[in-house]
């Protein structure tokens, strides 16, 4: 098929008012499982509040938008929705719920206009997802400085949404369904500046009380309220954030099942217990907590990208998602060194090439054990790299969990280059 014949997303058109028919449908249906559950939702600073507000979430599970609704209702909101998302679940349905459509991690001035659009024209929650992926370890992940900017565009009260307890009923690398999970979900609403004082205060200062109210630790969680989670596979798929060996040091030689994880190379065993904690078998325990070990892992890429050694490079097969159809390209060279990112592959019949260097690529979405929900066509583990026009969805071919560290180094290779410019300058 040739390039020019392929539809592509128009992300210019206007967002729709959310229809109110259509969400007293999605909220009957969608707030059912946080009812079996168990679920609280405290709020803060809310009084007099009411919508347009910039609504600002972090991004736990599959269950986010069914907290989301739970937690503001009865307002509606639009929201900013990742073209993948819009594929999985309709065009038209998510955009007769407020859906705004966006590629993930590139500049999008069409998405500042709808944001806009919306807070000037709907009375709803304009919501976003700062953090762009679901966590890994449970963790506030990265939040964009441009945060501040935004609210002061929008001149809405800024107000923060977080989850606890909602990363442990279907965490990214273990997507069972969260029904086998049960655990007790709370959140936290809290409005940190009203409209007034976005006005007032500098973006710096708007950036800091969003990012002290954007804190949360999902397993910490668990544990500190002693949830038991005795489902006997909750261990399974950890292996995908936690590949390398904190006792030997190799790296994509780990293995999960069960409750267990284990190295493949040196054969150290640890055990999952019913509250989130890791155990070596042994008894010498060196990370208890997950996310330390995460961050373990990404502090080794950082040196690795500071020594200028960082390196990984393979076989890959690539689709395509122009916009409501994933097209298979067949299959590539993937390349990611300190010059940048790489890769060659097929692009709808002819050769092409996409080259990123450090600066221009602030972070990747990655999917563990992906699958086109619509064909149910196993994709396995993903690299989504976006251009305006396109997504790419990568997979490596030879090398088994190498994606993980891919996102830290992305992170840190354009960490590093922004250094080196403020330096420079």
């Amino acid at each position: 098929m040739e390039k020019d014949n392929i539809k592509r997303y128009d992300f210019s058109i206007k967002p729709k008012n959310p229809s109110k028919l259509y969400m007293r449908i999605i909220k009957l249906f969608g707030l059912m499982p946080i009812k079996g559950l168990g679920f609280t939702c405290k709020k803060i600073n809310m009084e007099g509040i009411k919508p347009p507000y910039f609504l600002l979430c972090n991004h736990a599970s599959e269950m986010d938008f069914r907290i989301l609704y739970k937690s503001i209702y009865p307002d509606n909101m639009n929201y900013v929705v990742a073209i993948d998302a819009m594929h999985d679940n309709t065009i038209t349905l998510m955009r007769m719920a407020g859906g705004i459509a966006k590629r993930k991690f590139i500049q999008d001035m069409h998405l500042i206009r709808n944001l806009k659009y919306c807070a000037e024209n709907y009375k709803n929650a304009v919501c976003v997802y700062p953090e762009a992926r679901y966590t890994f370890d449970g963790t506030t992940s990265y939040l964009p400085p441009a945060l501040g900017k935004m609210a002061k565009l929008l001149k809405l009260p800024v107000v923060v949404l977080i989850s606890y307890g909602n990363f442990i009923c279907c965490p990214q690398w273990n997507k069972g369904k969260f029904k086998l999970r049960p655990a007790h979900v709370e959140s936290k609403l809290v409005c940190v500046a009203t409209a007034e004082e976005v006005n007032a205060l500098s973006y710096e200062e708007l950036n800091k009380r969003i990012a002290e109210n954007f804190v949360y630790d999902d397993l910490q969680y668990q544990y500190d309220k002693k949830i038991s989670l005795t489902y006997p596979q909750r261990a399974k798929g950890l292996h995908h954030i936690l590949y390398q060996c904190c006792e030997c040091g190799t790296e994509f030689e780990m293995y999960s099942e069960g409750s267990t994880l284990e190295c493949r190379h040196c054969g150290k065993k640890w055990e999952m217990t019913e509250y989130g904690k890791l155990e070596a078998h042994d008894g010498n325990t060196r990370f208890t907590h997950i996310p330390d070990w995460f961050r373990w892992e990404r502090e080794n890429v950082k040196r690795e990208v500071e020594q200028g050694t960082y390196c990984i490079e393979d076989e890959i097969e690539i689709h395509t998602l122009p916009k409501n159809k994933y097209y298979s390209q067949g299959k590539g060279t993937f390349r990611q060194d300190m010059t940048g990112t790489h890769f060659c592959c097929n692009y709808y019949g002819k050769p092409f090439e996409l080259h990123l260097t450090p600066n221009e690529l602030e972070s990747v979405h990655i999917e563990f054990d992906y699958r086109d929900r619509k064909k149910k066509e196993f994709f396995g583990d993903c690299i989504d790299i976006s251009t305006q026009e396109d997504s790419f969805w990568i997979h490596p071919a030879t090398k088994r969990d190498v994606i993980m560290k891919v996102s830290f180094a992305t992170e840190e290779l354009y960490q590093l280059a922004h250094r080196k410019l403020r330096e420079k300058n």
